[in-house]
């Protein structure tokens, strides 16, 4: 049973005011000891770690190829080192294919997986048509969360999720942006339906949403799922050839793709952030951001400062 409106706010809020030390881990750990960051869906205390999988662009391949076979170890050391949502959608080309395939190849880590896909179509029946081919596709019988994606008729979506939802055929919903001439419209959705996810763009370099999106997410008890938590490899260009600081190891930060994401999942509102790569070495330098502390207000002030510097 869902907890209420009030109840969520409630719960989120007192939460934020705890700081990242005192979340709560799963038993799974890195080789050094160190536990992995999780977060709390305000709809459900449900725990989810703060890194997930993305597959835009990189799962879009032809299923059935060397390069599909090829992404099998990267999906396998998402689940190696702790991971469990994964971000999907009918709009990424072939990724839902090449998502149920590598599952059925996949050792028995399977079992933790949140699959998380999304609705990208106009007209109710259309809706549930595509929906009902994702779960095919996937190879799953009830998705852990459909989102809108990108806002594409909102409305209509919304009420069949709400449907699914309340008949047990979808655990969450929620909407989707990655495009910043959506945020007017998205403030409203977000202020005045009841939804438990909002996925949106949100990094170091392009730090819009704070302004109005996640302050909203937060005062409604929505998790929130940031994509592009590396501005599409502009992140990376910036930092070419220039040294990781000395003081990031103070929140167990290795890489400058942990300085991103440890910034991104710190913020109060983020629940989890949902990078996509096709390489097992840089899965598993993600997946370090999920582990140990996280930067505080203070240390978050530091990292904007220094980027800023560079």
């Amino acid at each position: 049973m869902g907890i209420s409106k009030l109840s969520r706010r409630r719960f989120f809020t007192t939460l934020g005011g705890l700081g990242a030390g005192l979340l709560l881990r799963p038993a799974w750990s890195d080789n050094t000891g160190r536990k992995p960051v999780s977060k709390p869906i305000p709809a459900s205390a449900e725990l989810l770690p703060v890194i997930g999988m993305g597959t835009s662009r990189t799962f879009d391949v032809t299923p059935g190829s060397e390069q599909s076979r090829g992404l099998l170890p990267v999906m396998e050391a998402f689940f190696d080192h702790g991971g469990s949502l994964v971000d999907t959608s009918p709009m990424y080309g072939h990724a839902e294919a090449v998502l149920g395939e590598l599952l059925r190849a996949a050792r028995p880590d399977r079992q933790k997986l949140f699959a998380a896909t999304k609705v990208w179509t106009w007209g109710k029946q259309e809706g549930i048509e595509q929906m009902q081919r994702s779960m095919q596709r996937v190879g799953v019988e009830r998705f852990d969360l459909i989102q809108i994606h990108n806002l594409r008729d909102w409305e209509v979506q919304l009420e069949t999720l709400q449907a699914w939802k309340a008949g047990g055929k979808v655990r969450y919903i929620g909407i989707t942006t990655s495009h910043g001439r959506f945020h007017d419209e998205l403030e409203v959705i977000l202020d005045t339906q009841p939804l438990d996810f909002v996925q949106l763009s949100y990094n170091i370099g392009n730090r819009e949403v704070e302004q109005r999106l996640l302050p909203l997410a937060q005062e409604h008890g929505m998790a929130v799922l940031v994509n592009r938590p590396f501005m599409r490899g502009e992140l990376f260009n910036r930092v070419r050839g220039k040294a990781l600081p000395e003081w990031a190891a103070e929140f167990d930060c290795n890489s400058w793709a942990q300085f991103f994401l440890k910034f991104a999942v710190s913020h109060p509102a983020v629940t989890c952030a949902i990078p996509a790569t096709s390489k097992v070495k840089h899965m598993i330098d993600n997946m370090g951001a999920a582990s140990g502390r996280l930067p505080d207000a203070e240390m978050r002030q530091r990292m904007l400062q220094h980027m800023q510097a560079v």
